[in-house]
C-alpha cells in the first residue's frame, strides 16, 4: 500500500494560514495598497497579467533565459566536474580559484556582462549559466570522487579505457549529486536571469516588475512576483522529478 504523503495537505493549509494572515494584517491596520496590497487585490492582478498577451512574451523570454543558461550550466559543470573529479592534482590546483570565483558577487558582473553581450537575452542566459554552473561542478566532483574504488578497480580488470569506467561507473554513480546540484542550479538561474532583466533589460518579467514599480502599481508588481514564483516552482519541480526518474533506486528518491 502506497505512503500517504501528508505534505499534500499541510502545504495548503500552510499556504492558506499564511493567506489570511496577510489580508488580517492589511485590513486590520489599514495598510496602504501602495505599501502592501490585499491577496483579493493581488489575485486580481495576476487575472489581469495573464488574460495580457505581453505578458505571455515576457514569460516565454524569461523562460527561454532560464532554460537555456542552465543547460549550458549542466554540459560545462558536468564537463568540468568529471575533469577535476578524476584529476585530482588539477582539482587541488584550481580549487582557490574555484572557491573565489565561488564567493565573488554575480550582480557585480551584470555591467561587464552588458558590456560584452548586449541589452538582450544572450547577457541574461550567460548570467544565468554563471550562476547556477558552480553547484553543479562541485557536486559533479564529489559524486565522482565518492566511487568505491572497488568498482574502478572491476572496471581496470575487465580492462575497461577511462571513457568506459566514467561511462558505465563513475557517471551513474555521480548521477545522484548531479541532480541534487540541478535542484539548487535551476532556482540559481531563475535568479540570475531575473535579476539581469531587472538590472538591465527590457523584456522578460523582471523587466515586468520594475516597469510595474515605476509606473506605482504595486498590486501589478506582486502579481509580477507571484507569476515569478510559480515559473520557478515549476521549473524546480521538474528537475525533481527528473531525479526521481533517473534515480528511483537513489535513498534521496525514495524518502520524497
Amino acid at each position: 500500500m502506497p505512503k500517504f504523503n501528508t505534505s499534500w495537505i499541510a502545504t495548503p493549509l500552510v499556504l492558506i494560514v499564511l493567506v489570511a494572515i496577510w489580508h488580517g494584517y492589511v485590513t486590520i491596520f489599514s495598510v496602504s495598497p501602495f505599501i502592501l496590497p490585499s491577496p483579493l487585490a493581488v489575485w486580481q492582478a495576476v487575472l489581469v497579467l495573464v488574460a495580457d498577451p505581453r505578458t505571455w512574451s515576457h514569460t516565454l523570454i524569461t523562460l527561454y533565459e532560464i532554460v537555456f543558461g542552465f543547460i549550458l550550466a549542466v554540459i560545462i559543470g558536468i564537463v568540468f566536474g568529471g575533469f577535476l573529479g578524476k584529476i585530482r592534482w588539477l582539482e587541488q590546483t584550481l580549487n582557490p580559484l574555484i572557491v573565489g570565483l565561488q564567493v565573488m558577487p554575480k550582480v557585480a558582473l551584470i555591467p561587464l556582462f552588458i558590456v560584452w553581450f548586449g541589452f538582450g537575452v544572450t547577457s541574461k542566459i550567460v548570467l544565468a549559466a554563471v550562476i547556477s554552473f558552480f553547484p553543479i561542478m562541485t557536486n559533479t566532483i564529489l559524486g565522482i570522487k565518492s566511487v568505491e574504488t572497488g568498482h574502478r578497480d572491476v572496471m581496470l580488470a575487465l580492462n575497461a579505457s577511462r571513457w568506459q569506467t566514467f561511462r558505465d561507473v563513475e557517471l551513474p554513480s555521480a548521477l545522484p549529486f548531479i541532480l541534487t546540484g540541478m535542484e539548487v542550479g535551476i532556482v540559481l538561474a531563475t535568479i540570475g536571469a531575473i535579476v539581469g532583466e531587472y538590472l538591465g533589460g527590457s523584456q522578460g518579467l523582471g523587466y515586468m516588475a520594475v516597469a510595474t514599480l515605476n509606473a506605482f502599481d504595486v498590486q501589478s508588481m506582486f502579481g509580477v512576483i507571484l507569476i515569478l514564483t510559480v515559473l520557478g516552482l515549476i521549473l524546480y519541480f521538474l528537475v525533481v522529478m527528473l531525479r526521481r526518474y533517473l534515480t528511483p533506486w537513489h535513498a534521496a528518491a525514495t524518502r520524497d
